[in-house]
């Protein structure tokens, strides 16, 4: 998929290339995890589902019936971030919560069948949005980034920054 070229993302490319190749890596990151997100919202807006919907999705392909709160934490929203989230993708047909065990405080979430048929339709477009940010790097390239990056996330939970 061909995306028109965006002005943020072109200047994003000159500040690295150009005016301070040798900022800080936490910038950098940033900065490709901005575009990557980016790109990804575009092509799943395409399908009728924005990106603050996408890691609800996720989660929820994994594993279904987990309550709001069990949601919340695996996706990293507060409750009420989730709570707005889950009502629009109730009104899309997404989602549907039930109750179970005559349990009426535990609100369990599970997917349509409309949500589930977005899992084949969704993950071949992140798959080939990773493709396009990999393309040109190596086997090794790639396996560097990414023990560089999880070394970066297991080094700030062992010092207890995050």
């Amino acid at each position: 998929m061909k995306q028109k070229h965006d002005h943020t993302a072109q200047q994003v490319l000159r500040h690295w290339r150009e005016e301070v190749p040798d900022d800080r890596l936490a910038h950098l990151v940033r900065d490709a995890a901005r575009l990557l997100t980016r790109s990804l919202q575009l092509r799943l807006a395409e399908h009728d589902v924005s990106f603050g919907h996408w890691a609800f999705l996720r989660v929820l392909w994994v594993t279904e019936g987990l309550t709001q709160r069990e949601l919340s934490d695996q996706v990293g929203l507060m409750e009420p971030t989730t709570f707005t989230a889950l009502k629009a993708m109730e009104s899309q047909g997404l989602i549907e919560r039930r109750f179970q065990d005559g349990n009426r405080k535990k609100i369990y979430i599970y997917l349509t069948p409309k949500g589930r048929d977005l899992k084949d339709v969704l993950i071949p477009i992140a798959e080939e949005l990773n493709e396009v940010a990999m393309r040109g790097l190596s086997e090794s390239e790639i396996k560097v980034v990414h023990r560089a990056l999880l070394g970066i996330i297991e080094n700030l939970v062992d010092a207890g920054a995050v």
